[in-house]
């Protein structure tokens, strides 16, 4: 009999990330001394797949999402690296291009999941970065329950606070996150899926003026879009490490 081939010598990639801060790469000798667990910051990521026009893959959200983490996790100090999870990919999704979507109750239910094991390992400030825009009111309420319930300090950014929105009426960075996309996929978008509607409810899905950027210029242009959006999340990642809770009131 033949013997089963030995199996590779690098684990298969669960997403694109930071070596040093992907919780799941690290060796249990290195996470078990991981120093200062009060004040390090666990990035939650969570990212739909959609089809959003922009005539790249579903994973669109979860692509730009990880790429700016994974940059913003490399600006911090190697002493105040924070942790990051694996992504949420089933999420709530409210548009007829969303896949996978699961109803909101299930995607609460799973984001505490996840805090309740960032909680058992002795963490208690989570960052819940979130591509999505149907579940920015959802992360916001995850927050809360979060805090109340557990105890933990629970913050939220969007992609859309970064200038990164995928939403199809609000957006106003529909092209950037198209040629960010060509960028990171390193092919040039096709066209939108016949399923797209023009618009969303009673609102014009915003439009994509002009031809795409092609692929040797959207490098270039990528890259800036990308470095901006990381340098503003890794403040963001600093405020929340160096955040003190307010002192509880006097009885």
């Amino acid at each position: 009999m033949t013997p089963p081939a030995a199996p590779p010598a690098t684990a298969t990639p669960l997403c694109v990330a930071d070596d040093a801060a992907f919780w799941p790469w690290l060796a249990w000798p290195r996470f078990a001394g991981w120093p200062d667990r009060g004040s390090t910051v666990v990035i939650l990521p969570l990212a739909g797949l959609a089809d959003w026009g922009l005539g790249h893959p579903l994973d669109a959200e979860e692509t730009v999402l990880m790429a700016v983490i994974r940059d913003a996790c490399r600006l911090a100090a190697a002493d105040k690296r924070p942790l990051v999870v694996p992504p949420l990919r089933f999420v709530f999704g409210a548009d007829p291009g969303c896949a996978f979507a699961v109803e909101q109750p299930a995607a609460l239910a799973l984001i505490d999941e996840v805090a309740e094991s960032v909680a058992a390992a002795g963490f208690r400030r989570i960052a819940i970065v979130n591509a999505s825009p149907w579940n920015e009111e959802l992360c916001g309420a995850a927050a809360r329950d979060l805090h109340v319930s557990r105890g933990l300090g629970v913050f939220v950014v969007h992609l859309s606070a970064l200038d990164l929105d995928f939403h199809p009426t609000r957006s106003r960075s529909r092209r950037r996150l198209q040629t960010l996309l060509t960028a990171l996929y390193g092919s040039e978008p096709g066209s939108p899926g016949p399923g797209r509607p023009p618009v969303w409810g009673e609102e014009p899905v915003g439009p994509l003026e002009g031809p795409f950027v092609p692929l040797a210029e959207a490098r270039a242009e990528g890259a800036a879009i990308l470095e901006a959006a990381t340098g503003r999340l890794a403040g963001l990642v600093a405020d929340i490490r160096d955040w003190s809770p307010p002192a509880p009131r006097a009885p």
